[in-house]
């Protein structure tokens, strides 16, 4: 039987139960999107405010004003966003004083018109050598205030500097003009609903909790790939490369959410607060460790793409295997690769488990048996599979691997919902759940700058396979391999 028809066949069913939802509404506010002329509030933003818009998630009282470099027409922007009808635009330098002036005189007077309150997000859709100028401009237009009522949020997009010293720079700029629960970072992995999904598998049912541990879990591999090159993104990324782009913030916050332990409560810091604990809990990357752990890569023709340096060293591809040194993991290794110009486009993390300590199946030996494995599909299509060891039917006493599959649309009739809908919504609820702490961010740069530093060799690879064949010793000494999906 082929996956498709197992997938379809009426041998597989879904009974949904109605669900039990912790929903509020978000109080009235206005946002305030810098850079809305740019490509992330056309492809992202805008459009998510338009999502939330037609479920009828956002406040009552709202707007949006736009501010940009660009000159925009009003008319022009709302009939490209149908969905948001209080969208008002700024035109002005984000370096001069007067534009901070002129958004302040907007801000009371879309406040007053529009009865927010004084509430406010700015959104800062920038590129992050404008963060602190921008945060000081407000800061000093005392747009930041609190003091009156109304309170200040500010959402600043990835990446959260270059390395561990740039980071700090950022974080402390931060702080002289905002307090940590103004502060939203964005990490729009955290948004996607198979991600949360592993805090709700973990901890809303009985049955995963008391198995997730060394005792039962053979290892965990998390995979985040791309078949795409970096196209338009090649300038910014190849001052960037893998780590800095995909390992620092997604990869680790994936990491996090499987190991972590259960929090008192479902609140924004009793969350971070164990992601902080798994983080300072990784086996730190020596530069002996660093080349026996980490496979670095680049794909041929990469230094032919425009923008890219003919001498470019900057990998596209990184596999690596992480240890976290506590109660819970010793022992367990946690695999985790990524990469552009691969053979498919795929995200996912998968759990798997030991094989059965003896089979009773003679001749079958326990190696024979596939080990059990829970798949926790993120991209392209999310959902969650469970494989596990059947007997086929028959006389005969024939074993196969069969694998429950869980398709998010095909259950639920509907396709996951953007990620930054999710995000936007918190921001505007005030829930930093999802979103990465200061300290997080410093101990998650600790980790990865040893790597930075280090003089690792960098493999090439052809596009359209699944990277450098180096990559497979990290499992293959061990005498497991990668998945592919």
């Amino acid at each position: 039987m082929s996956p498709e028809e197992l997938r379809h066949g009426p041998g597989l069913k879904f009974s949904i139960r109605e669900g039990l939802c912790i929903e509020r509404k978000p109080a009235p506010c206005g946002l305030v999107l810098f850079g809305a002329s740019g490509d992330l509030a056309a492809r992202k933003i805008l459009p998510s405010l338009q999502g939330l818009s037609s479920q009828g998630l956002l406040p009552a009282d709202f707007f949006v004003l736009g501010l940009g470099r660009k000159p925009v027409d009003e008319a022009e922007l709302r009939s490209r966003t149908p969905g948001i009808k209080n969208l008002h635009y700024l035109h002005g330098d984000y370096d001069a004083a007067e534009t901070y002036q002129a958004l302040g005189r907007k801000l009371k007077e879309l406040s007053g018109k529009y009865d927010t309150r004084g509430n406010t997000i700015f959104y800062l859709a920038l590129p992050p050598a404008l963060f602190h100028a921008v945060t000081h401009k407000l800061g000093e237009a005392g747009l930041l205030d609190e003091s009156f009522g109304g309170w200040s949020r500010v959402v600043f997009e990835k990446p959260f500097g270059r390395d561990l010293t740039s980071a700090r720079a950022l974080a402390a700029e931060i702080r002289d003009h905002l307090r940590e629960p103004q502060v939203y970072r964005m990490d729009h992995y955290l948004g996607k609903d198979t991600v949360q999904n592993v805090l709700m598998f973990r901890f809303a049912n009985s049955i995963f909790e008391p198995v997730w541990k060394r005792t039962y879990i053979d290892h965990v591999q998390i995979s985040v790939l791309e078949a795409e090159g970096v196209g338009h993104r090649a300038g910014y990324y190849d001052s960037s490369g893998v780590l800095r782009d995909m390992f620092q913030n997604h990869m680790l916050q994936l990491l996090a959410l499987v190991a972590m332990e259960p929090p008192a409560n479902f609140a924004a810091d009793s969350v971070r607060d164990e992601k902080i604990k798994i983080f300072q809990a990784l086996k730190p990357l020596t530069p002996t460790a660093s080349s026996q752990s980490i496979v670095l890569g680049q794909y041929a023709g990469y230094r032919s793409e425009p923008r890219v340096s003919s001498g470019s060293t900057t990998p596209t591809y990184a596999a690596m295997r992480v240890e976290i040194e506590n109660w819970r993991w010793q022992g367990v290794p946690f695999y985790l690769r990524s990469g552009k110009a691969l053979l498919k486009r795929s995200a996912e993390i998968a759990v798997v488990f030991k094989h059965v300590p003896h089979s009773m199946f003679r001749p079958l030996n326990p190696s024979n048996l596939e080990a059990n494995a829970l798949i926790f599909r993120i991209q392209p299509e999310e959902g969650v599979s469970l494989t596990i060891e059947a007997k086929k039917p028959g006389p005969k006493t024939c074993i196969g691997a069969l694998t429950m599959d869980f398709d998010y649309a095909e259950a639920f009739g509907e396709h996951p919902p953007e990620s930054y809908e999710r995000l936007l919504l918190d921001v505007m609820l005030g829930d930093q759940t999802l979103f990465p702490r200061e300290d997080a961010l410093e101990e998650t740069w600790r980790f990865i700058q040893p790597l930075l530093d280090a003089e690792l060799p960098l493999r090439s690879y052809d596009p359209g396979n699944w990277g450098p064949a180096e990559a497979e010793r990290l499992l293959g000494d061990q005498g497991r391999s990668w998945r592919q999906p």
